[in-house]
């Protein structure tokens, strides 16, 4: 019998960071015991007070069965109240807010909602690749923007073609952006959203690593444009992964535009059955506590200081973040982002990812070739021996 894949599938190379986890495996069966910079992934346990909760909320749910698809009410009001909090938009909890399972889950997905084939999605390059993917699973054309140190991640929408943007059905930003770091203004996104209107697509914001900045002012949300209309055409993707070193519990939100939410509703239907309750009651500890947050932000900031101060003492550029769980690093100059993280691991033993790897071309010319990603996630001791090994390498 031939067993094929489908277009789709074979269409696709492996997911980057699937491929990351194979190279440390590589390592540790030659007995090699990497520090492993290469997915974000924390490596330092959940705080205590959500281990508690979850604890607590098992024997409390035992026998719920199915949760909600779109999350329990308990979880959308502490989200709700949140977003007040935080960015102080309004939201009703029972129309403009679902849980998703996670960011993943959510945006690989919500594709399927809207987009028909043929359609353009504008994707930032480098990004997290389920822009991309979800793209074209719902059989979609992915269009991408470069997003540089150069530019700081902003979009010259005057660069996109007029065919592109009457074709483009969502437009997906970052902030802060995702590898490099930097966080929107304001102007920026009032510009995106501009843009938007203009041509009918919506505005699809991840905010993921709203939480991890290391300058005085927060990173501002695209929810904050639609306060006055219904938040029109706009919708906000989060999760308590980066947030609340909550990776492996798969818990998020979508909120936005109550049109959005109601499409996005029916798409989870027919595809997962929901987190389950006593994750979402974790998650609802996890949003109603800010100090693991702040503790967790040092935590962050103190790693990326340590790797950025190594590899200017080893000869590179100043890189270095301002928000964000990554350092977008610049390899040696003539070298690709491949061989210098094959250095990095060679001499090292330090795993990253390849720029290479996060990157689509555009206008052929790969915006992420020559370059790292660093993920912040070792506990500090590895991070100061990583340091420690790192600042040895001349260039």
């Amino acid at each position: 019998m031939d067993i094929k894949p489908s277009t789709r599938v074979a269409s696709i190379g492996a997911y980057a960071f699937a491929a990351v986890d194979e190279k440390v495996a590589e390592l540790k069966a030659k007995g090699i015991t990497p520090i492993d910079f290469g997915v974000g992934d924390y490596q330092d346990p959940t705080p205590r007070l959500i281990r508690q909760a979850c604890k607590k909320a098992v024997d409390e749910h035992a026998a719920d069965g199915y949760p909600s698809y779109i999350g329990a009410q308990k979880f959308r009001e502490a989200v709700a109240k949140w977003l007040k909090g935080r960015f102080g938009v309004s939201l009703d909890p029972k129309t403009q807010i679902t849980s998703t399972i996670g960011s993943k889950e959510g945006i690989f997905n919500f594709h399927e909602g809207f987009v028909n084939p043929g359609d353009v999605v504008i994707c930032p390059s480098p990004g997290y690749p389920p822009y991309k993917r979800g793209t074209l699973f719902a059989e979609g054309q992915a269009y991408f923007v470069p997003v540089t140190h150069k530019n700081k991640c902003e979009y010259k929408f005057k660069l996109i073609p007029e065919d592109i943007a009457k074709r483009a059905r969502v437009m997906w930003v970052t902030t802060p952006s995702s590898p490099l770091g930097y966080v929107a203004s304001l102007d920026f996104l009032k510009a995106a959203y501009e843009f938007c209107q203009k041509y009918g697509i919506i505005l699809a914001s991840d905010e993921a690593y709203s939480e991890l900045y290391f300058t005085a002012e927060a990173p501002h949300s695209a929810l904050e444009l639609g306060k006055d209309n219904n938040y029109d055409g706009i919708v906000q993707f989060h999760s308590l992964s980066k947030r609340s070193v909550m990776t492996g519990w798969r818990v998020g939100w979508a909120a936005g535009d109550k049109r959005i939410i109601d499409v996005f509703k029916k798409v989870k239907t027919n595809i997962d059955s929901g987190t389950p309750n006593f994750i979402q009651d974790a998650a609802v500890a996890a949003l109603e506590d800010e100090k693991h947050v702040k503790k967790l932000r040092s935590s962050v900031k103190r790693k990326r200081n340590l790797i950025c101060a190594a590899l200017r003492k080893a000869g590179l550029k100043n890189c270095k973040n301002p928000a964000g769980l990554y350092l977008w690093q610049k390899a040696p100059e003539g070298m690709s982002g491949e061989d210098f993280a094959k250095v990095l691991i060679e001499k090292c033993h330090v795993v990253t990812t390849p720029g290479e790897w996060l990157s689509d071309a555009v206008d052929g010319e790969n915006p992420g070739a020559g370059h790292v990603r660093f993920a912040f996630v070792p506990p500090i001791d590895e991070v100061k021996e990583a340091a420690t090994r790192i600042e040895k390498l001349k260039f």
